[in-house]
């Protein structure tokens, strides 16, 4: 197994720890916006931003793909 089959999309950790684009962006005093375009991959987080959204999701930062 390669690890790309282990990495799943942000809007998915986020939905797999039960929140909310809203919940992430008041967790992490950002706009919904933000959080959206993450998702949709128009912006990229930086690392910093990945890190606090992976705590938040109880995901490791390697599982994400971005």
């Amino acid at each position: 197994m390669n690890n790309n089959e282990l990495k799943i999309t942000m809007a998915a950790a986020r939905v797999n720890a039960g929140l909310t684009q809203s919940d992430i962006a008041k967790a992490m005093q950002l706009s919904k916006t933000t959080v959206l375009s993450w998702e949709k991959g128009k912006v990229k987080p930086k690392l910093a931003q990945l890190e606090m959204f992976c705590r938040i999701c109880n995901i490791n930062v390697e599982n994400i793909a971005i």
